[in-house]
């Protein structure tokens, strides 16, 4: 073995045993993020419409509830509509003062769109979802878990490249490196794994790696590229109101229609509502063809008093490096690749787990620490499909004792209800 694969092999092991755990930690909570949405909901049902009918009320009288629900609360809300006809309309409030000393904790009021009814009120940090984002964003340790989160995107990248360093075994071998030999031994099997699985999501977490390191950063990429205030929450250029109060300021509405008269074909994503007597609205647009990201590139500012435009940001007047920066968060998140590709995003999280434990097997093994042992699977399979059979039968009665309870308490209820009819009439 060569100096050079010695040292790379060294700084792999080393980055692995000293940060693999971190890089499992941050792989896993990156995966359940992913769908962070869709687990609020699936923790808390009150957050989605059972049966929506109609169109959404006039964003006017949803932000008039959400003011007379917290009537102390001034300055700029943030009202983000629903990615679907069941969700909730989502209004932040990115300084309330019970949390005005934490890294990142704003407001989240939850406003059913067609009721105008207020379901929730939380703060960031204080619901299981947001917990794990922020365990993923900054290991809850504020701005330094932040920066330590930065640091370990940019290490994660010398892991990977290192490990494709290793594993590349050249033209002629490459198909025979995917091979995996299951009846060769369990420490085998697992330094198969790692080999197959390493260089299959290997370009993926580069890119999260590489993507997640500009999310700590933004000022060195945005400088470099000369696209200051384009990254992911960046609120763009301080656009304020030019037109002299006249006591009829220009409503959520009326500003959203003024900016879709740019692009009629677009989608209202977000409204900022003015902050202060010079504040202006700001309209985030999905246009057709974008993808289904929370935070759309179109941007529209609308005077709150004159209701005229006052600045837009269309992509398509984007110069390369501004198209770059602002593509940065939706490869992040796999939003920019629709469904499949969060879903794959979600996969690829897992992997840093699976290649730590395989890479750490391995590794013992080597050393002597553990013993290996032949895997037979002529043995094992009957073994498997009587477990299978067994939990099949062990469903379907499952399942049976679930619909006939389901049935009795149905039961039960239709009674209980014609008995309070019965007595109401009475």
């Amino acid at each position: 073995m060569n100096f050079a694969r010695t040292a790379w092999l060294k700084i792999h092991l080393y980055l692995a045993l000293g940060g693999g755990f971190l890089f499992v930690l941050l792989g896993l909570s990156g995966s359940l993020s992913v769908y962070r949405e869709e687990l609020d909901e699936l923790l808390n049902p009150r957050l989605t419409v059972d049966e929506p009918k109609g169109g959404y009320l006039p964003l006017d009288r949803i932000m008039a509830a959400v003011r007379e629900a917290h009537p102390d609360r001034y300055g700029a809300w943030v009202l983000e509509m629903p990615r679907s006809r069941n969700g909730m309309i989502t209004v932040w409030y990115e300084k309330p003062y019970e949390t005005f000393g934490e890294f990142y904790a704003p407001l989240m009021v939850s406003v059913n769109p067609y009721t105008a009814e207020i379901v929730a009120s939380r703060f960031w940090g204080r619901t299981a979802a947001t917990w794990i984002y922020d365990l993923h964003t900054q290991l809850h340790f504020g701005r330094f878990g932040w920066n330590a989160v930065g640091i370990l995107g940019l290490l994660l990248i010398v892991s990977a490249s290192t490990g494709l360093y290793l594993w590349w075994p050249g033209f002629s071998r490459l198909l025979q490196s995917f091979a995996i030999r299951h009846d060769a031994g369990l420490a085998r099997l697992a330094f198969d794994l790692h080999r197959t699985l390493g260089p299959s999501s290997a370009v993926v977490l580069l890119l999260l790696a590489f993507t997640g390191f500009h999310l700590a950063y933004p000022s060195l990429l945005e400088t470099m590229l000369g696209a200051s205030d384009m990254g992911h929450g960046d609120e763009g250029p301080e656009i304020v109101s030019t037109a002299a109060p006249n006591g009829r300021p220009v409503g959520l509405a009326e500003a959203v229609l003024v900016a879709r008269g740019l692009f009629p074909h677009a989608e209202m994503r977000r409204v900022t509502t003015p902050a202060g007597e010079n504040g202006t609205y700001r309209i985030n647009l999905r246009r057709p063809g974008d993808a289904n990201v929370k935070h759309p590139a179109t941007l529209v500012w609308v005077d709150r008093w004159s209701g005229q435009i006052r600045e837009v940001r269309n992509p398509n007047t984007f110069t390369g490096g501004q198209t770059f920066i602002s593509r940065i968060w939706p490869w992040h998140t796999g939003e920019a690749f629709g469904a499949t590709g969060r879903f794959v995003w979600f996969c690829v999280g897992l992997m840093p787990l699976v290649l730590y434990v395989t890479g750490l097997l391995h590794w013992l093994h080597r050393r002597g620490s553990i013993a290996d042992r032949e895997i037979d699977l002529s043995t094992l399979r009957p073994k498997l499909e009587r477990a299978w059979s067994a939990f099949l039968r062990q469903s379907a009665d499952l399942l049976r004792f679930v619909r006939i309870l389901a049935g009795w308490a149905l039961v039960r209820m239709m009674r209980l209800a014609q008995w309070g009819k019965r007595r109401y009439l009475d």
